[in-house]
């Protein structure tokens, strides 16, 4: 019997799971996956919205505003990259300049900071890429861009040293109450709780619909993206956004934390919710409209493409808190900015389940912050120096594209919910997302994830399940 069993360990359920390892309660986390941050999670913007296009008053507002003011703290804390460059909304003809202000005035309503509109050489002075069509944007200095991948996996590592139990490659398929607690059925066993959260992304309608009387409705929103080389990171300095339509704030350009340049989403509502392809048209899409607002970009350098699903729940907004079933918790519709909101989530889901729960002390001994991986290729020459002299395989590089060691590898694996795959030490390390995408490098690293974890090489996967990189053999 749990306390509170969370239903997926994305950046919204990792953050609540952070928020409840405060106190002294029985947690677990349930993940269909073999790691955390393999949904929506791992494939967004990574973009830490300031807050100026959520309707007022909506949760979306409401938990954007907070969760842009604690991201800084937040990143220092637990020591994943985070970087306020401020954004742009570009406006390209007079006629949209009082939307613009609009979005202005709904921004200052929020509680956005430091809001204004410039005009045309302003815009250009500061983003001198930014295509001469533009007439005047929407400035907002507390925008920022965040690594989604280091943030998640941040909130996961604090949550586990502090006795959060997670359960990885447990799909959950039947959610019962039964008197005053919860019956959480998965493929390999049942779970009991006190209390349930539901934070299953696109398939969040399900689980609540299995308990609760009002039913949701989500709708899987395809977003497909282009990844360009480090060698364009500085095309933009600031996030470049276009003005939002009602299917989302369009196609931006931003640079990110590590220094390569992203454009997209395109955004599609489709029937599949494991539909994250990409496709011809949709990168055409991307690029097209992309050069709406930067015309030079560098097509060549593109390096990756991805596609990510958003939650679009039928009523535009965050689904938060207690449902009609006394114990059930929901947070669902979780699409942008999910990611800008989660701490502030995290903190006022807790809040609730706490006041459900009864009195419920904070623990004493709670560790608040974390290190990440040591990253050498940041290292200045004496860091690294020492570094490789109290371990040597620190110096011995694997993926040479993004400079990671083999040392920084190892400690993937072995640290708090460590890597089990290549994307597992990929998105812990960077190890394989440089301009090769692992050409060289996954050889390596699978005989690394062999040897620390006395797996056999034809066990190793690039994501879990049967995403073996070796199959076939025999004689």
């Amino acid at each position: 019997m749990y306390d509170v069993v969370i239903i997926g360990a994305g950046v919204t359920g990792c953050a609540i799971a952070r928020e409840l390892s405060r106190y002294c309660l029985k947690t677990a986390v349930l993940e269909r996956e073999e790691d955390v941050c393999c949904g929506t999670s791992k494939a967004n913007s990574g973009i830490v919205h300031a807050g100026f296009d959520a309707k007022p008053g909506s949760w979306k507002a409401k938990m954007n505003v907070r969760g842009s003011r604690m991201m800084e703290d937040l990143s220092v804390k637990l020591d994943f990259p985070y970087k306020r460059n401020g954004s742009l909304v570009l406006c390209f003809a007079e006629k949209g300049r009082k939307k613009l202000q609009a979005l202005l005035e709904q921004g200052q309503e929020n509680g956005v900071e430091g809001l204004c509109i410039l005009e045309r050489e302003q815009v250009l002075e500061m983003e001198p890429a930014i295509s001469g069509e533009v007439v005047c944007a929407l400035y907002a200095p507390t925008g920022g861009i965040v690594c989604p991948f280091k943030m998640n996996i941040a909130m996961a590592e604090n949550a586990a040293v502090n006795g959060v139990e997670f359960f990885f490659n447990e799909k959950v398929l039947q959610v019962e109450k039964q008197g005053d607690s919860f019956e959480i059925r998965t493929e390999t066993g049942v779970y009991q709780a006190r209390a349930v959260v539901n934070a299953a992304g696109v398939y969040a309608d399900e689980f609540h619909n299995q308990v609760c009387g009002t039913k949701l409705r989500i709708t899987a929103r395809k977003g497909e993206y282009c990844l360009m080389d480090k060698k364009a990171g500085g095309l933009v300095a600031h996030t470049v956004f276009q003005m939002p339509t009602a299917m989302g704030k369009g196609v931006l350009v931003t640079p990110t934390v590590h220094g390569n340049l992203m454009v997209g989403p395109t955004a599609a509502d489709i029937l599949d919710k494991e539909g994250t392809d990409t496709t011809q048209e949709g990168l055409a899409e991307v690029l097209k409209k992309a050069a709406l607002s930067v015309e030079s970009l560098p097509k060549g350098q593109i390096i990756t493409s991805f596609a990510g699903l958003r939650a679009h729940e039928d009523g535009d907004d965050f689904v938060l808190g207690e449902t009609d079933v006394p114990g059930f918790f929901d947070a669902a519709g979780i699409e942008s900015p999910g990611l800008s909101s989660a701490p502030a989530i995290g903190e006022w889901m807790a809040g609730r389940i706490v006041e459900r729960l009864g009195t419920v002390p904070k623990k004493a001994d709670f560790v608040e912050t974390r290190r990440d991986i040591p990253a050498m290729a940041e290292m200045g020459q004496e860091e690294a120096a020492e570094m490789i002299a109290r371990n040597p395989a620190y110096g011995a590089i694997v993926c040479r594209c993004e400079k990671v060691t083999e040392g920084e590898i190892v400690e993937a694996i072995h640290r708090p919910l460590g890597a089990r795959s290549l994307d597992g030490v990929k998105r812990r390390t960077r190890a394989g997302m440089g301009r090769c995408q692992a050409g060289f490098c996954s050889t390596k690293v699978m005989e690394i994830l062999e040897r620390e974890l006395g797996m056999k090489a034809e066990d190793v996967t690039k994501c879990g399940g049967g995403s073996r990189m070796i199959v076939g053999g025999g004689e």
